[in-house]
């Protein structure tokens, strides 16, 4: 059974796990219904029923914030929306668990992201190995990376963990001469903590 199913079970979906997460993850951030709708990756509905359970039980309290507006760029708008309450009394031990608890396995990132091109090395860091000082969370290198398809992979397992990823990819060739050149970049993700979930190049 994988990550998130074990989850969905716990917490009664899917839905409210990564709503959750959105939350606990970004707890100086307030959201409207649209950005929860757009950065969980859920539908209006299902946002609506979430929020309201879950300000219902006091995880996360109303507040009126100011926002971007993208029809005027430049310009902010008022709207409604939510933001964690950070006197839920279970606060700490649901942040303790969802939080520390990836629900996404190494397996299931390197399947997802097999999709935009031929992968060769795919290291992970920062939040997924709880180092939130890592300059990037995820390093993907690859032939033939599609662009495109890379950015929807990347906000699909954004949705699922609640929060943005700082994250950098190359193709092979271009990695490869980076690395022989000593790439600063490249060196603070190798010479600090990390995972490689997928190496077809034999880094050390």
């Amino acid at each position: 059974m994988q990550n998130i199913e074990i989850l969905e079970k716990l917490f009664g979906s899917g839905e409210k796990v990564k709503i959750m997460r959105l939350f606990l993850f970004n707890p100086n951030n307030a959201f409207d219904i649209a950005d929860i709708e757009d950065r969980a990756k859920v539908t209006r509905n299902d946002a609506k029923r979430e929020v309201a359970l879950l300000e219902k039980i006091g995880l996360i309290k109303k507040r009126i914030f100011h926002k971007d507006d993208f029809k005027n760029v430049g310009h902010k708008i008022k709207t409604s929306g939510w933001i964690l309450d950070d006197t839920f009394y279970y606060l700490t031990p649901l942040q303790n668990f969802l939080i520390h608890i990836n629900p996404m396995r190494h397996q299931e990132i390197v399947e997802k992201l097999s999709r935009v091109g031929k992968l060769k090395l795919v290291i992970v860091a920062g939040l997924f190995i709880q180092q939130p000082e890592s300059r990037i969370d995820m390093l993907i290198v690859g032939d033939n990376l599609r662009n495109n398809s890379l950015e929807n992979v990347i906000k699909g397992i954004e949705a699922e963990i609640g929060k943005e990823l700082r994250y950098s990819y190359f193709e092979t060739t271009d990695f490869q001469y980076r690395l022989g050149m000593c790439d600063k970049l490249i060196r603070d993700i190798l010479d600090y903590p990390h995972e490689k979930i997928l190496d077809r190049l034999g880094i050390e």
